[in-house]
């Protein structure tokens, strides 16, 4: 027996020891390998999910087309409305187009009407003033060819007017210390029993018409046109005639080259 035989810390290794660290060699191995296989296992599913990742872009892809095709849609949408909206707009403007010029052609056609009633109405008008001027110089023709109206009347017509030369100019006035020109007009016919119209318009048609260049004593003269004139006088020979001009100058006698008249009527 050795000397150290008695010594635990020499002892000669016991069989239990070797099959403790086979054991634990093949325990470490085990859990070795299980440390791979669980590396392995978390490799393979930390790279699953990059498998997962290749798929993706068929995946993006489709939805894409999906996103692209809705948003045509809606594009095409909005493109329909847009149309359909111009459409109706240009269909409300041509509407409210037609509706103004209808309107416009009843205003004109209302004032066509009332303008024909007016046309109408004057012309009936003129037609009664005709009527009543006819009238009148039936009168006035018949006072005419009564045998006092001879050179003597017409004598004493125009001593009347030379008897009124000088007095007022008065709008209105008959006489017989004022008159205005159809009021000397008249006041000097009616020394004769002859009725003339009161103002020059009418006094302009009360007689038969006659040339200036042929006018006798006793013509009624007038200035404007024949039914709208604004002055008369009454010729009394030598190429003068007398008649109330205006307020400055009152009754005057005046040579028809002073202020030549426009026409002429024989009423005597």
């Amino acid at each position: 027996m050795s000397l150290t035989a008695h010594i635990p810390s020499h002892r000669k290794p016991r069989r239990n020891a070797s099959v403790w660290a086979l054991r634990s060699g093949v325990a470490g191995g085990v859990l070795s390998t299980l440390a791979v296989a669980a590396t392995s296992g978390s490799v393979s599913n930390a790279a699953e999910p990059a498998g997962q990742t290749v798929e993706m872009p068929t995946i993006t892809e489709s939805l894409a087309d999906g996103v692209a095709q809705s948003t045509a849609a809606t594009q095409q949408a909005a493109l329909d409305h847009e149309v359909q909206y111009q459409q109706d707009t240009v269909a409300r403007t041509a509407e409210k187009a037609a509706e103004k010029a209808k309107a416009t052609a009843e205003r004109r056609a209302e004032a066509e009407q009332k303008a024909e009633a007016a046309r109408e109405a004057a012309e009936a008008e003129k037609a009664r003033e005709r009527a009543s001027r006819s009238s009148e110089r039936t009168v006035l023709n018949t006072a005419a060819e009564a045998p006092s109206a001879a050179t003597g009347s017409t004598a004493s017509l125009v001593s009347f007017l030379k008897a009124q030369v000088g007095k007022a100019y008065v709008s209105g006035a008959t006489g017989p210390s004022a008159y205005d020109c159809s009021g000397l007009t008249g006041a000097a016919f009616r020394t004769m029993g002859v009725e003339l119209p009161r103002v020059s318009q009418e006094q302009s048609t009360a007689g038969t018409e006659v040339p200036v260049d042929s006018v006798q004593v006793g013509d009624l003269l007038y200035w404007g046109s024949a039914g709208s004139a604004y002055h008369v006088a009454v010729y009394i020979g030598d190429g003068k005639y007398i008649g109330a001009q205006n307020s400055s100058t009152g009754v005057v006698e005046r040579t028809m080259d002073w202020d030549r008249p426009t026409g002429a009527v024989r009423v005597l």
